[in-house]
């Protein structure tokens, strides 16, 4: 397999990936996995663990190569830095300052320090981090500086696996806000992974779902939120009890907590509550939504998402 620049099948498109396949001795990770990344996307992977996503980041960016297949990237000629990645962990020095993380980085990939450094600090907000080690950062201040590490060489690509993973919701919400700037702002086009699909939902406008190394489904967004199902989540005193009620309506609920049942579709409040009233149930909210990310990955291979 060649990972080949400039060679795209679309214009349109920054990564192309034709029948990739993958083997870690006799285990097959990727099977035949095909599709294009669109330039200014951010392409969100999705699937559980174990699924081949990681492995896929990996051949993405040429740190390992394919059985089989081929993959194609359509950027700036040989320039060193024209893809940035994190795979797994940020590499950064946690005996070294922010800023100089980044200097070893520029001197690493061949550019001269200049000011574009420390506008890179001050665009991922770590330009007041003076000489403080990144050892001493908070998680989610780390994963920027590894973003910011990342963004040496102004790349047009950018990949990154699961870059909230275990930040607080502070932090989840500073790594969003920047990734949706480098989007909107620069034009990088991002491929991501994340576990938590809500988060995810927040900032991809195209998704590869995958499960057991194949792609089962491609999606944008805009399928998503018009996949046309419904939900309504009923909080109760008593949801076993409320199972038959809603039966009776013509649904089919599940228990999904404590106080909680939930159905497919959509009925009139005061039908559920008047009917809740008479089977001395007490509820105390109903709400609806439609699909999101959660329910159509599920909906797509089955089971828990665990992703």
């Amino acid at each position: 397999m060649e990972l080949a620049q400039n060679m795209a099948a679309d214009a349109g498109d920054v990564i192309v990936l034709s029948n990739v396949c993958k083997r870690y001795g006799k285990s097959q990770i990727l099977k035949d996995v095909s599709f294009s990344v669109p330039k200014g996307s951010v392409f969100g992977l999705v699937g559980r663990n174990g699924a081949g996503k990681t492995t896929l980041m990996r051949l993405m960016t040429g740190l390992q190569k394919c059985d089989e297949g081929k993959i194609e990237l359509s950027v700036s000629g040989d320039k060193i830095g024209s893809v940035g990645a994190i795979v797994e962990l940020a590499s950064i020095y946690t005996n070294m300052s922010a800023r100089d993380n980044l200097v070893f980085q520029y001197i690493n990939l061949g550019y001269k320090v200049d000011e574009t450094l420390d506008e890179l600090l001050a665009f991922v907000g770590l330009a007041d981090t003076g000489k403080k080690h990144a050892g001493k950062f908070s998680l989610g201040m780390r994963q920027r500086l590894g973003i910011a590490m990342a963004l040496v060489g102004n790349p047009e690509l950018l990949v990154l696996d699961e870059p909230v993973n275990g930040l607080d919701p502070q932090g989840i919400l500073e790594v969003r806000n920047l990734l949706l700037r480098l989007s909107r702002e620069k034009g990088i086009t991002i491929v991501i992974s994340s576990h938590i699909l809500s988060e995810l939902s927040k900032l991809a406008t195209h998704y590869a779902f995958i499960e057991a190394g194949r792609v089962v489904k491609l999606a944008t967004a805009h399928d998503i939120e018009n996949a046309g199902k419904k939900f309504t989540l009923v909080t109760c005193n008593d949801p076993e009890g409320m199972v038959p009620v809603l039966k009776g309506l013509g649904f089919a609920p599940d228990v999904v907590g404590q106080t909680m049942v939930q159905f497919e579709g959509e009925a009139r409040l005061t039908d559920i509550v008047m009917k809740a009233v008479e089977a001395g149930i007490e509820v105390t909210d109903v709400s609806t939504s439609v699909t999101d990310l959660e329910r159509y990955f599920v909906g797509l291979v089955g089971g828990d998402s665990n992703v």
